[in-house]
């Protein structure tokens, strides 16, 4: 495989050191010699000075040749000159765009269909908000995602020492819940992840990764000891797009929402397009102004600045006061560890939702989404089940899956399934596959099409 990444940032290097550490032939674009610099320095890849909006530079890069091509710039407009060069260059390459802008939103059926053919569109803006109301859909978990359209919920959450399920083997869940209610694909303990298996057992401070239909959630959590309060009043801090997008979806709905705004012309323009929020103008890293407008009494508060230390000290400053929960959001990704360290509760990045929607195209076989688990150290993938692979027709204990990695659920139509070793895949299932990182490969090979010869 090989692939042209337009722009050199933590997205673009993130992507270059991933596929080059799986030997994939990688050239990286940038105007910015400082970030090839970098860039050589650490990875073996191929890097060209210039811009990725050069049909010149494009072609020097192999486009031509490529299989994908990233536009991953902050401008917008350079990824999708990048995007329309490459498609008169390379009309079969698979395409791929961050576009932050909103105004473009109404062309995305346009840019990825009629227009320029781009297989995969992305605002990261839009991904981050959209993690967001998962978080304040249920706040005491560590992670959340979807799949299967939302009926499928893959959970992280610690283990606390009062629950049901501390001290009980896996085998032992059925006397516990209903079977079929969930699967634990993970756990990961003293910083250890663990693939688990029917005797392993839970113990207290374990973060548990499972997956469950949504509909089963509020169930499960409470055997975790989950008091099952919902959010209800909220927080949040800066009204640039993330901020006022949030504060959009949350404005017609039953949540009593302040936001706080620093700039007093951008404070009065998004006063004007709410409705029912209530917009502040002050800063949140102000314990006076924050005591005043009640922060500790918040049960969230989302600090969505563009300046992450704003963020992580306003989130600091809201749970010293009380607030129950904190959602700070962090772009360098060498912030993430640090600040989940001291005490933030959830952790959101424009980047790193990026890199997560970006995924799928990266992988063989119809993927569909994908979610990393502690790090990079595991994957869980959502994959169409295509007829001619070797996932279907079989049971699943006759298909030579890898170790490491485990059929977590499937959703067939309506009907969400948690296999067993008897279950045959047919086309078309929706499957839920964990795997560590070192058996992916393996894994890929199984989802992808077998050819067949007549």
């Amino acid at each position: 495989m090989k692939v042209v990444i337009v722009g050199g940032g933590e997205v673009g290097f993130y992507f270059a050191e991933w596929l080059s550490s799986e030997r994939k032939e990688v050239v990286i674009i940038d105007k910015d010699e400082n970030a090839l610099r970098h860039i050589t320095d650490h990875l073996d890849v191929q890097t060209i000075h210039g811009s990725g909006s050069n049909p010149r530079i494009l072609e020097d890069a192999g486009v031509g040749k490529a299989d994908i091509i990233l536009a991953v710039t902050d401008s917008d407009e350079v990824n999708l000159i990048a995007c329309i060069f490459a498609n008169l260059l390379a009309p079969s390459i698979q395409k791929v765009a961050l576009i932050r802008n909103d105004d473009y939103e109404a062309y995305r059926e346009k840019l990825t269909r009629d227009l320029l053919d781009i297989s995969l569109v992305i605002n990261p803006e839009a991904e981050v908000v959209n993690s967001i109301l998962r978080i304040i859909s249920v706040p005491e978990v560590e992670q959340i995602h979807d799949f299967a359209d939302g009926r499928i919920r893959l959970v992280g959450m610690r283990l606390p020492a009062n629950s049901t399920l501390n001290g009980i083997m896996l085998m032992q869940l059925p006397e516990k819940i209903e079977k079929n209610r969930m699967v634990v694909a993970a756990v990961v303990r003293d910083d250890r992840l663990i693939i688990p298996r029917g005797k392993d057992t839970l113990q207290a401070g374990d973060s548990v990764y499972f997956a469950c239909q949504k509909n089963d959630l509020p169930i499960i959590l409470k055997l975790f000891g989950s008091s099952g309060n919902a959010v209800k009043n909220i927080m949040i801090v800066g009204g640039g797009k993330i901020g006022y997008r949030l504060a959009q979806q949350l404005d017609n709905k039953n949540y009593n929402v302040k936001l706080i705004e620093m700039d007093t012309e951008r404070c009065h323009e998004v006063a004007g397009m709410l409705h029912h929020t209530m917009v502040l103008n002050g800063y949140a890293t102000d314990q006076a102004f924050m005591e005043q407008e009640n922060a500790g009494s918040m049960d969230m508060v989302v600090a969505v600045t563009w300046d992450e230390e704003v963020n992580i000290l306003a989130s600091l400053l809201a749970k010293r006061l009380g607030a129950k929960k904190t959602v700070a959001r962090v772009n360098k990704f060498a912030y993430i560890p640090l600040v989940h360290a001291i005490g933030i509760d959830h952790i959101v990045s424009p980047r790193q939702c990026a890199i997560d929607s970006i995924m799928p195209s990266m992988r063989r076989g119809k993927v569909m989404s994908t979610v990393f688990i502690k790090g990079k150290e595991a994957e869980v993938l959502e994959a169409l089940a295509l007829a001619n692979s070797e996932m279907v027709g079989s049971p699943l204990k006759d298909i030579n899956l890898p170790k490491e990695a485990l059929v977590l659920c499937v959703a067939r139509g309506d009907e969400v399934l948690i296999p067993s070793g008897d279950t045959i895949m047919q086309p078309q299932d929706r499957l839920i596959i964990l795997s560590t990182r070192k058996n992916l490969p393996r894994v890929e090979q199984l989802l992808e099409s077998k050819r067949r010869f007549f």
